[in-house]
């Protein structure tokens, strides 16, 4: 299914997908979703998947997958493999699914189903407490490589290897779960 959001730059994107099964079609969906899932994580540039299923009254399942590129995304969003298996599971579904595009920082702080947004100040000061610990963390890990391996003491190196390992960290492991736990002070 071609999707029309626009993204300005080839670099790492969340694809949301929100598909939702007819309540008497949950397991064959759910079959569907475990042959679906590896065939997705052979895609050229995937980077990784996470299936939320529903909770409470909602009926929602929330497939978040990570690509390294645009480009991937969209060559894995209109692939052939993917247009047959979404046929497959269409009829099991109450209607279309949802698909939403966001780059790696927008990610971070668009809520799930609300039109509400953080206040940039709120922005800036969950980002930094999460940055700040997190630079003497890594910045402290590194200094027993950079001991060995003299080339990484190089200012240009050292501070492209700390900010490799910062973003990527930020933006797979700690922002996704710290913005949840924050989310009632967040978003108020």
């Amino acid at each position: 299914m071609p999707t029309n959001i626009p993204i300005e730059v080839d670099s790492a994107v969340t694809t949301i997908i929100v598909q939702r099964p007819h309540s008497q079609q949950v397991q064959a969906y759910e079959k569907w979703l475990r042959e679906m899932v590896p065939l997705a994580q052979t895609a050229p540039g995937h980077r990784g998947v996470n299936v939320i299923k529903p909770h409470g009254a909602n009926n929602d399942y929330t497939i978040v997958l990570h690509f390294d590129s645009e480009t991937n995304l969209r060559d894995w969003l209109e692939s052939d493999t993917r247009r047959r298996m979404v046929d497959k599971v269409r009829p099991l579904l109450n209607e279309d699914e949802q698909i939403d595009i966001k780059t790696g920082l927008e990610f971070w702080f668009t809520p799930k189903q609300t039109t509400k947004v953080a206040p940039p100040y709120k922005q800036f000061l969950v980002t930094l407490s999460a940055i700040y610990p997190l630079s003497m963390l890594v910045a402290w890990l590194l200094s027993p490589l950079v001991a060995t391996f003299p080339f990484l003491s190089i200012p240009f190196v050292r501070a492209f290897l700390t900010s490799v390992i910062i973003v990527g960290m930020m933006t797979y492991v700690i922002m996704p779960r710290y913005v949840r736990l924050v989310a009632k002070w967040l978003y108020r």
